[in-house]
């Protein structure tokens, strides 16, 4: 058998999701990274709940579409895998790039970038390799990538807020492991405060309401 992998580069479309209205009256800018099965269009109805004249939420969608269930009706999404991690880590990085570029966020707004779950690894990949300084980092339900190190983060203003946020009950994370995890990240990102809220592996609108 004398089989090869090759590779090309091509142009790609891909959507993304935004709430509210972005105009002079808005006060902060969301970036917000959905988890693994989610589509952008549902996740950022999460968000509602917020007022919705001084936010304005940007919702990017994972380009890996696949159905969910064994009636292969409900279709979710998936951010990376296992499989060629690096290239496709510059493909949806390359594609957030272009989100802000079309958006043109003015200024003089809040930012405010947040990851949910699998969506933690996008965010703080990006943040690092772009050098993204927003105001509010929120980091929820979600580990941290590998390969990131404290350098990685050196250029973050020291007023960066920066929340780590997990349920009581997620049951995709062990006590020993939390906090092992935790001391990582303290490593990594010295001013984070870490909070929890009283449910599972969920996104609860409540704990980010007042981030700033």
């Amino acid at each position: 058998m004398n089989s090869s992998e090759k590779e090309i580069s091509y142009t790609t479309t891909n959507t993304y999701s935004t709430l509210n209205s972005l105009d002079t009256n808005t006060k902060t800018v969301w970036i917000v990274f959905h988890g693994i099965g989610y589509l952008s269009r549902y996740f950022i109805r999460l968000f509602e709940s917020l007022d919705k004249t001084d936010n304005y939420f940007i919702a990017p969608q994972a380009p890996s579409k696949y159905y969910k269930g064994d009636d292969y009706r409900r279709v979710g999404s998936s951010w990376l895998t296992k499989e060629n991690t690096k290239k496709d880590t510059q493909n949806v990085l390359r594609y957030v790039d272009a989100i802000l570029s079309e958006e043109n966020i003015p200024k003089d707004k809040n930012l405010v970038i947040l990851g949910y779950s699998q969506g933690v690894s996008i965010a703080s990949r990006w943040i690092s390799s772009r050098k993204i300084n927003p105001d509010a980092f929120v980091i929820i339900s979600g580990g941290f990538p590998k390969e990131l190190s404290k350098k990685d983060f050196s250029f973050l203003n020291k007023t960066t807020k920066i929340t780590h946020i997990l349920g009581q009950k997620d049951p995709y994370f062990e006590i020993a492991k939390v906090e092992e995890e935790k001391v990582r990240v303290k490593h990594l990102l010295p001013q984070i405060e870490f909070r929890t809220h009283p449910g599972g592996h969920e996104l609860d609108p409540k704990t980010v309401k007042n981030i700033l």
